[in-house]
């Protein structure tokens, strides 16, 4: 009898440490098209893509209904178009069509590992994807799938960074993950300045007050009219999507 309650009671342990409900029931995931590049310096990496992929299933296979919105930086960025003589508009709509490569490249990634995942882009591209609308893609992921959505906002002058609140808005998500090579927001560019020092938590008002760059202002600004907090933290580091999702100290938290 002893011998069978020690099992039983062990089994209990092992089920409540790999049971554990996650935070956030249904998120969108901000990745950074630069990050793709891995050690490269343009296009894709395939293990910086097939890490991604990796953890974006992991927390799939938790419950987590899932939005992502990927950048397009490691192909072509509209402003940097522009800044070289393109015209801002056709340098813009680019940069859409880069998001939708890299959609694309996510999708493949998760179907060969066993995850589910649908295209839905912000401009009529089909067959390479489903044109976007809320319904659409609060079906598409309260069904199961990860919905990745590209070609950002369908407009010209709109950042990802805005297309993913706007997104995360829609499908009335319980946070926004931004998915980053750093692991959180500094005071300055830990990269630049040795001495900046990591925030925890920091409030929109805050953000704006020191003229941190985290996301463009018409990004933060819709988050916070609508109540959408965001968690800055470093995808690089594999692992570390499942952690923001078990509520761990990962990345910086930005509130109202």
């Amino acid at each position: 009898m002893f011998f069978e309650r020690t099992i039983e009671l062990t089994f209990n342990v092992f089920l409540s440490k790999n049971t554990a409900m996650p935070k956030f029931k249904r998120i969108l995931l901000k990745l950074s098209g630069e990050s793709l590049m891995g050690a490269q310096q343009y296009g894709i990496e395939p293990q910086r893509l097939s890490d991604y992929a990796d953890q974006i299933k992991e927390i799939a296979d938790m419950g987590v209904q899932i939005g992502i919105v990927i950048g397009g930086g490691n192909i072509f960025r509209g402003l940097s178009g522009s800044a070289k003589g393109f015209d801002r508009v056709k340098g813009d709509q680019m940069g859409m069509l880069a998001t939708v490569i890299n959609s694309l490249a996510l999708n493949s990634a998760l179907s060969s590992i066993g995850c589910k995942s649908r295209v839905l882009t912000a401009i009529r591209m089909e067959p390479i994807g489903e044109f976007y609308s809320k319904d659409r893609a609060i079906e598409v992921i309260e069904s199961g799938e990860v919905a990745i959505f590209s070609a950002g906002t369908g407009n010209p002058y709109f950042t990802t960074d805005t297309g993913s609140s706007l997104r995360g808005i829609e499908i009335e998500a319980d946070v926004m993950l931004k998915g980053t090579r750093v692991d959180g927001i500094y005071t300055a560019d830990p990269e630049k300045d040795s001495t900046a020092t990591r925030f925890d938590t920091i409030s929109f008002d805050e953000i704006h007050q020191r003229g941190l760059t985290v996301m463009d202002l018409t990004a933060t600004a819709m988050c916070k009219e609508n109540n959408l907090p965001i968690i800055v933290f470093n995808m690089d580091l594999k692992g570390n999507l499942k952690k923001v999702l078990e509520g761990q100290p990962v990345g910086t938290y930005v509130h109202r």
